[in-house]
């Protein structure tokens, strides 16, 4: 089985706080980093936050302070709590794992999105 699967997203006011979750298949999440992207309208889709498999964190300046990215190794799943939402944060997030590959290069899966919605 190898899948991505992100939940927890919805409707929100500014200054709210959803909290993501993507449950991943045993395969693809041990060892890796785990990551989430998002797509808002009109715009590219960018890396938000990242985690290695021993817990180091990288995040977008846009949400460094609001947002943080945790893991549940024993669950195989990881986590993006958004605080002090902003109308800015809207889009779809995507769970996202690139698996390295003996050649050199990497194979990406994702999860279908869960969409966020940020509005009064």
């Amino acid at each position: 089985q190898v899948q991505l699967v992100e939940s927890g997203g919805g409707l929100v006011q500014p200054g709210g706080s959803l909290r993501l979750s993507c449950a991943a298949s045993r395969t693809i999440f041990h060892g890796n980093t785990m990551n989430w992207y998002r797509q808002g309208p009109g715009k590219p889709r960018e890396l938000v936050a990242g985690i290695t498999s021993g817990g180091n964190t990288n995040y977008v300046d846009s949400v460094k302070g609001r947002f943080t990215i945790s893991r549940d190794n024993a669950k195989n799943t990881v986590y993006l709590q958004m605080n002090s939402l902003l109308p800015e944060d809207t889009g779809l997030y995507y769970c996202n794992v690139n698996l390295p590959v003996p050649a050199g290069g990497h194979l990406p899966f994702w999860g279908q999105g869960t969409q966020v919605t940020v509005s009064s």
